[in-house]
């Protein structure tokens, strides 16, 4: 079994059958698909309901897993930017998902590039770091890398935040025509929130080690770096609901982080420099305790849970070796989407994909709040048979009502 799941023997046995259960049936695991997704509708609407029928699943699958279920060369660059391929591979993608999990699951839907708002500059692009395509993915490079750079790079991006600086900066030139010309047409440009986390912002920017080195060595230049990450954040969300037509009464609330370098920092280190980036943007933007303040961290984060704790968090998605109970612990309010490794899952392990489950849904039974999903990325090689069985285990073994 994988280190990352305890398990009492009744799990086992649990999940042994229902796996012997699934080989018996040509590797199908055994689930009533139209009774899962219409009780999967209803737990999803709110995983804390006093009503709900079962756990909610949140690790269906992207369109990451279409290579190895179709035997299709991993071309994610493609992917993104040819339409036409990308629809083939989701209709031949969907039409074994319908067969197996009983569902449609890839969008197949032709977008018009004409209703679409130019691309804007990002908070990357406020701090000139680069973002670059390297081996199937996105890489941020960095922009400074010593003392001197970073508080020159600093000076620059005060000057950039200036209001009027800061609009023409992040809009392109062609802006205001195209959104007069979208906005007639009932389109509204896309609002900003959700952000890499300030952590992981950082150490792109910086360097990992470089910004370890900072809060310790020189903590009010760290400070400085924080504050305007933050100040970076305010702007950008304050010009794109000004550009979508909001006001401060009427702009969407909640915004999310992406911050799985944050595992790097202790916490005195983190409450120096992250925390008071996740706080100014929660108390600007997501204030109401029902407003979404949600952070994804994939690393072994959990000594900070007592600092997140502080900040009432709505949703949480952390490290497969962040447990469950801990993360109830600290965060009573957040629904956890978790905690299935992304390896489980994308290995195909099938004891451990039941073991997973019924270990988070033991240690959430009682509140409730779980969405079954991987504690982190859902990466190519997970199968649909594999979706399949975390369908089953939640039909045999995560439901509230039996």
């Amino acid at each position: 079994m994988s280190v990352l799941t305890p398990y009492r023997d009744e799990h086992l046995k649990m999940a042994e059958s229902l796996v012997e259960e699934t080989h018996r049936n040509g590797g199908l695991a055994p689930v009533d698909v139209e009774r899962f997704w219409a009780d999967q509708e209803a737990a999803s609407r709110d995983p804390f309901g006093a009503d709900i029928p079962q756990v909610p699943l949140g690790a269906i699958l992207t369109g990451e897993c279409v290579y190895d279920e179709l035997g299709v060369e991993v071309d994610f660059w493609r992917y993104d930017r040819d339409q036409a391929w990308r629809i083939e591979l989701n209709k031949a993608y969907n039409d074994e998902a319908e067969k197996i999990v009983g569902r449609r699951i890839l969008s197949e839907e032709w977008g018009d590039p004409s209703l679409v708002y130019p691309p804007t500059k990002q908070l990357y692009d406020l701090f000139e770091a680069r973002n670059e395509w390297h081996d199937q993915s996105w890489w941020l490079m960095q922009s400074a890398r010593t003392e001197d750079e970073l508080i020159a790079l600093l000076d620059r991006v005060e000057a950039r935040l200036e209001p009027e600086a800061f609009r023409a900066f992040i809009l392109p030139e062609n802006w205001d025509e195209e959104r007069e010309r979208l906005m007639a047409r009932g389109i509204k440009p896309p609002i900003y929130r959700h952000q890499r986390g300030p952590i992981t912002f950082a150490t792109s920017v910086y360097g990992p080690e470089n910004l370890i080195f900072l809060i310790g060595d020189n903590p009010d230049l760290a400070t400085r770096f924080s504050n305007l990450i933050l100040q970076g954040m305010l702007a950008l969300a304050r010009l794109t609901r000004a550009e979508a037509g909001c006001t401060p009464e009427t702009a969407p609330h909640g915004f999310g982080f992406a911050d799985d370098n944050c595992c790097l920092l202790s916490p005195a280190m983190y409450e120096l420099f992250g925390y008071p980036v996740l706080k100014g943007i929660f108390e600007a933007f997501c204030p109401n305790p029902e407003d979404v303040r949600h952070q994804h961290s994939d690393s072994a984060m959990g000594h900070l849970l007592p600092i997140l704790g502080r900040l009432d968090m709505t949703g949480l998605n952390l490290g497969p070796t962040v447990m469950v109970k801990e993360i109830r612990k600290h965060a009573p309010n957040a629904v956890i989407h978790g905690a299935l490794a992304p390896f489980t899952y994308s290995r195909n392990e099938e004891i451990n994909i039941v073991l997973e489950f019924l270990r988070d849904f033991e240690m959430t039974r009682e509140r409730r709040g779980l969405v079954f999903a991987t504690a982190g990325s859902i990466n190519n090689g997970t199968k649909l048979t594999s979706m399949r069985l975390a369908m089953a285990a939640i039909q045999r073994y995560g439901r509230y009502d039996g």
